[in-house]
């Protein structure tokens, strides 16, 4: 009944809820250029940039699965809500540290791995909610319309952060994300969410509950044939793609010899085709089998990649059209994965196949990273764009050879719970 209620008036229940989400990590993103533009000004030192980025996401990655299978068990608006309480009551904190002129660099540290705890419960909280606020043949266009705002707040983050720090310092940056995540906390607040299914409950310590759940998330992944060829292509899509974007720098400076407004003319093409390739899949919803959407926009995307690094050394204006193909076909891939898991995975299983999923993805970056570096020192760093754009191509041809991943949609996925002859069950008590 209340599943009904929500797809009539899904419309004005989730918009607001959107609208204050995408105000809180606009919030966010501020916070993160403030932080990391204020230690590089304060130190100059690589490391401390390093082990900031490992303390504002190995927490989350480490994380994740075990709030993913939280989530699954207990009301998904408490902890969207509690999740940006605790980032907001950190963020503050740091803020009011700044205020006095006690900073120290070991407290942002703490607060960046406070914030990334917050968002491993929040990511799949919210991901799992939108499923049941949106009506499964709108779940393409809300993932079209993500994308765009995302590009969006990637384009005005740094010269929004840059400014504000010139008007009000670090702490006023910490404080209008404070004000952004209260704001998105009353939004929540007044929302109507459904309810997921309440999972079977079993008598058990709470750790034994929680480790059965991330088991049968696990078990869930395995089990989807499909769903198992794209995460293999997705991590050949992530490991060929992360070090591009991170060797982009050294792509403009080393081989087109450009200088810091050429890089951020390529970085801001980039955004521009995110945010076009957003809003057309915002609008357009995508093929009527998502699946073709995805692979289409992954070719794009190697076409793009692979263009770049086959631009002359004096093609730094021409390398902004395959720059742009490769920032529009990323959310036909993103966009069109993310609903289909939203519409196939079962509601009371997708925070813990969420974070199962996005942790085995995270495993990337490293990969890719650590081959990329001494294969562009070795090779040049246009060469391993080249690589890059091969490695996406093979990965989805591949994918258009396989039935598993064409009938992905077609899928009858067996939940374990129905697998399995025991009808015993699982609750969570939340002292």
């Amino acid at each position: 009944m209340e599943n009904n209620k929500a797809d009539k008036n899904w419309k004005r229940q989730f918009f607001p809820f959107w609208f204050g989400q995408i105000l809180s990590l606009l919030g966010s993103s501020l916070v993160q250029f403030s932080l990391v533009w204020w230690l590089t000004k304060e130190t100059g030192s690589a490391t401390v940039l390093a082990v900031a980025s490992m303390f504002a996401l190995i927490p989350e990655i480490a994380i994740q699965p075990f709030a993913g299978a939280i989530t699954d068990r207990i009301n998904r608006k408490k902890v969207i809500i509690i999740a940006d309480a605790l980032i907001a009551f950190a963020t503050l904190i740091l803020g009011v540290f700044f205020f006095l002129d006690k900073i120290e660099i070991w407290y942002i540290y703490a607060i960046m791995a406070i914030r990334a705890i917050g968002s491993a419960f929040h990511y799949p909280a919210e991901q799992a909610s939108v499923s049941l606020m949106v009506p499964k043949d709108q779940l393409a266009r809300i993932a079209g319309l993500n994308q765009a705002a995302k590009g969006v707040i990637n384009i005005v983050a740094a010269p929004m952060g840059a400014l504000v720090m010139d008007l009000i310092g670090v702490e006023g940056s910490l404080l209008i994300d404070v004000v952004t995540a209260m704001i998105a906390i009353a939004i929540v607040s007044f929302t109507f969410i459904p309810r997921q299914e309440k999972l079977v409950e079993k008598d058990g310590s709470w750790i034994s509950v929680v480790l059965h759940d991330m088991k049968e998330g696990f078990q869930y992944l395995m089990g989807w044939k499909g769903l198992m060829v794209v995460t293999v292509m997705a991590l050949i899509f992530k490991i060929a793609l992360s070090p591009a974007f991170s060797l982009m720098p050294l792509l403009v400076s080393a081989h087109f010899h450009g200088d810091a407004a050429q890089y951020s003319m390529v970085e801001v093409a980039a955004g521009l085709g995110i945010i076009a390739g957003g809003a057309l899949l915002g609008t357009w919803g995508g093929f009527k089998k998502k699946i073709y959407t995805m692979l289409m926009g992954g070719l794009g995307v190697g076409l793009g990649i692979m263009g770049l690094g086959m631009m002359p050394e004096d093609g730094i204006y021409f390398s902004l059209i395959p720059t742009f193909l490769m920032g529009f076909m990323i959310p036909m891939v993103d966009g069109s994965l993310m609903a289909i898991m939203q519409e196939k995975i079962d509601n009371e299983y997708q925070g813990r196949v969420f974070t199962m999923f996005g942790s085995i993805l995270y495993l990337s970056t490293p990969i890719g990273l650590a081959v990329a570096g001494p294969v562009s020192d070795a090779m040049g760093v246009q060469f391993w764009f080249i690589l890059a754009g091969i490695l996406v191509l093979v990965s989805m041809l591949g994918g258009i050879m396989s039935k598993s991943l064409r009938n992905i949609e077609d899928d009858i996925v067996v939940n374990p719970n129905k697998r399995n002859t025991e009808t015993q069950s699982y609750e969570l008590r939340v002292e």
